[in-house]
């Protein structure tokens, strides 16, 4: 909302779209009893947040993580409205989750769990009504599980009620690496913007899921030094930069990034206070808060997940001259993918994996170019309220167009 209130003197909205745009247009909350392996029963709460059908059918993760709240979906769903419309995607925004912790179940504790918590929304979940896709702790594993157990529901095969399933579910190319892709895309135009080439660049990863893996390898494709790669419970750094194919499989066989011996290890808080040009935060929202936003000394900030950069956080980090590049164009490769694959469910008509990659890149580039003559158009000062301006323009004309029911 504070964001909010510094875009709006630069666009013309009306109170009935700010009115859409501040009030979600559902949040669920369930209970959800799983028999476990010990034969007990133990309840779970889960939550979907519909923030936004105004440019189509919602669409947004499911999140498994402990201490997932309905505040949390509320929040991650709004910023998922305005992605999309930065996309310019016909979707809307929406964000579920169940409060567990993943690790601590079985994968037969697990399945139950997601399809009680399909069974649960299956009433209000549809290729038409609201897609759902993965987030933290889920994965295309789970994303298979809810496809299953809406089928079964339903009594037909859905393809456009998930997205980021298996490929051969009718998932799509790209699916899991599409987020860390548009990232080093947006941040590479920006750079070379201001003169300054990614060749060489120092840089930390902050996140070692799918995003900060694909941002990792992309970088060090184009020359840049990647020293410091991290995770919430461990991290690594090479000064002269990180074999990431080889830190890669280090994690998957050993499940942590410690330990690796092309690479010395850190604390995740120290990966994040090192002297690099570019640090790419790919881990969760609120990374970079009040509390350790003094400790940063890169000069550019990515934020390939959803808010990782706090606004009070970000406001001392402009003090001080360094950049954000904000998740509403830097990770909006993840709505395009999930967009593309929902288009291709509902068609049941199937692009091969270089057009794909084609279409996000010219998606993302053309997401971009719109931020940018926002900026310069209604002289904007900075990247994140330039998107929220664009994003605004376009939700309050569908609003208005559609006028208010009943």
């Amino acid at each position: 909302m504070e964001q909010l209130q510094q875009a709006l003197p630069h666009c013309a909205v009306t109170e009935q779209s700010l009115a859409y745009f501040k009030y979600p247009k559902r949040t669920l909350s369930v209970n959800l009893p799983v028999r476990m392996d010990d034969g007990t029963v133990r309840m779970f709460r889960g939550y979907r947040t519909v923030h936004s059908t105004a440019r189509g059918p919602s669409m947004g993760g499911v999140r498994y993580r402990a201490g997932v709240n309905a505040h949390e979906c509320e929040v991650l769903s709004a910023i998922t409205t305005l992605k999309a419309a930065v996309a310019d995607v016909p979707l809307g925004g929406a964000t579920g989750g169940v409060d567990v912790d993943p690790e601590t179940l079985s994968a037969h504790e697990l399945q139950g769990l997601t399809r009680r918590y399909t069974s649960e929304l299956v009433e209000l979940i549809g290729k038409q009504e609201d897609i759902l896709a993965p987030d933290i702790g889920t994965n295309e594993q789970i994303m298979a599980w809810i496809y299953d157990a809406f089928a079964e529901d339903v009594g037909e095969a859905s393809a456009g009620v998930v997205v980021g399933k298996p490929l051969m579910l009718g998932g799509t190319y790209r699916s899991k690496d599409a987020r860390g892709r548009s990232a080093v895309v947006i941040a590479q135009r920006i750079l070379d913007a201001q003169g300054l080439p990614l060749k060489n660049m120092t840089v930390a990863v902050y996140g070692h899921g799918s995003t900060g893996r694909r941002a990792a390898q992309t970088l060090a494709e184009l020359g840049a030094l990647v020293v410091a790669v991290s995770e919430s419970d461990s991290a690594t750094y090479a000064s002269g930069g990180l074999d990431v194919a080889a830190l890669a499989e280090h994690h998957a066989t050993q499940g942590t990034l410690h330990g690796f011996a092309g690479g010395t290890d850190i604390t995740p808080a120290e990966a994040l206070e090192l002297d690099v040009g570019l640090l790419v935060l790919s881990h969760d929202y609120g990374t970079i808060n009040a509390s350790n936003a003094h400790s940063v000394r890169a000069r550019f900030l990515v934020e390939a997940t959803n808010r990782a950069v706090l606004p009070e956080a970000e406001r001392y980090l402009a003090g001080r001259g360094v950049q954000v590049i904000p998740d509403l164009i830097a990770s909006i490769g993840g709505v395009i993918v999930n967009y593309l694959e929902w288009v291709q469910g509902a068609s049941n008509f199937f692009w091969t994996e270089d057009e794909i990659v084609a279409a996000i890149d010219v998606r993302v580039n053309a997401a971009l170019d719109d931020v940018l003559a926002t900026q310069k158009d209604r002289n904007v000062p900075d990247l994140r309220t330039a998107a929220y301006v664009l994003a605004l323009d376009r939700l309050n004309n569908a609003v208005v167009m559609r006028g208010v029911y009943p």
